[in-house]
Parts: structure tokens; C-alpha cells; sequence
């Protein structure tokens, strides 16, 4: 019954493609805005730039919640990931690794619960695991010359801003898509029809 349930449908990849594709320009316009946000004054402290990171997270944790099949999380972020890059910003392919990364961070806590949860503790816990790998990805690529409390501290701000943006944020998002009748094919949409029924 389980591997039913894990069957992809043509809506899940479509689904799966139209998030990524939507998210993946969201990431690019977050991407340019970036740019004008790292001239503040809060990058005097330069790990608080970890702060600024959560809203890349966010397509595996919409992916996974709305599809909720193994690896709708991963492509969901990757196909975001190439289309940022595509659109291009300051990281150039690299941004895919990252994807590749980032999804799978959530891709992880969503196994552990063999895709059975999807509330937001999970979106949140999914969203902190991606920001940590995406941490140790970029201490050994861009913040080499940093300092062990340095890098701690990127990691502290980079997981709370996954967890706010991405986790938290990414549930709510859900929620409201599924309150408008877009999520009917999906568990998130049943769900909300099982609470309104009540």
C-alpha cells in the first residue's frame, strides 16, 4: 500500500516542474535583492549574512509538503536551483550544487518519517537540516578564511532563518494554497477540507 502511495502521478510531476520553475524565479529576484541587502550595516558582523539565506530553502519545503512523495523535495529545489542560475546571479552552476544540498537537507527529515508528517515542526526541523548542510557546503567553498565561531555562527543564523522563512513560512504558504482550492489534488487540500468540514 505504501509503495502505491509513493507512486508518482503526472500531476506530481507537473506539479513538481510548475513549482520549481515559479520558485526558481522567486530565488532569482531574491538573488538581486541580495545584493542590495548585503551592503547593511548588519554585515559588519559578516555570519549574520546567514540571516538572509532561509528563502532558498524554500523549495524543497513547499515541494515536499504539497507533493509529499520521495524526492519531491529534491527536484522541487533543484529545478528552482538551475532556473535561478539560468536567469543568472552572482553564483553562477554553483547554485545547483547548493539546490542539490539544500533539497536533500529536507529531503532527510521527511524520511525519517517516512513521508507520514508533514506539520510544521517537520517543515521546520526539514528546513534547519537543509540550512546546516548548505552551512558546511559553503565553509569549505566560500568562508574558508573564517574562524571555527564564525562559521558556528553562520550556521546559528542561516538554521533560524530556515526555520522562520522556509519551515514556518513554507507551512503557512502551503496552508493558504490550500485554502484556496489549488491543493485539491493533494494531501495538503484534503486536509484543509477535513478541518473546514469539522
Amino acid at each position: 500500500m505504501r509503495g502505491a502511495a509513493f507512486r508518482y502521478r503526472t500531476i506530481d510531476f507537473v506539479t513538481v516542474a510548475m513549482l520549481g520553475v515559479a520558485i526558481g524565479v522567486a530565488f532569482w529576484g531574491w538573488s538581486q535583492l541580495y545584493q542590495v541587502l548585503s551592503t547593511l550595516s548588519v554585515f559588519a558582523f559578516p555570519p549574520s549574512a546567514g540571516l538572509f539565506g532561509g528563502a532558498w530553502l524554500l523549495g524543497g519545503v513547499i515541494g515536499g509538503l504539497i507533493v509529499r512523495k520521495p524526492g519531491a523535495a529534491l527536484l522541487t529545489e533543484v529545478i528552482g536551483a538551475s532556473v535561478e542560475a539560468l536567469l543568472g546571479n552572482s553564483w553562477g552552476l554553483s547554485t545547483v550544487v547548493s539546490g542539490c544540498i539544500q533539497g536533500l537537507g529536507v529531503e532527510l527529515v521527511l524520511g525519517v518519517f517516512l513521508w507520514t508528517r508533514f506539520g510544521p515542526l517537520v517543515a521546520a526541523l526539514g528546513a534547519a537540516v537543509a540550512a546546516t548542510l548548505e552551512s558546511f557546503y559553503e565553509w569549505q567553498f566560500y568562508y574558508v578564511d573564517w574562524t571555527f565561531p564564525y562559521k558556528l555562527a553562520y550556521l546559528g543564523f542561516f538554521a533560524v532563518s530556515g526555520v522562520v522563512i522556509a519551515g514556518l513560512g513554507g507551512w503557512a504558504l502551503v496552508r493558504g494554497l490550500a485554502a484556496t482550492g489549488a491543493l485539491d489534488a493533494f494531501g495538503p487540500g484534503r486536509e484543509h477540507h477535513e478541518r473546514t468540514a469539522v
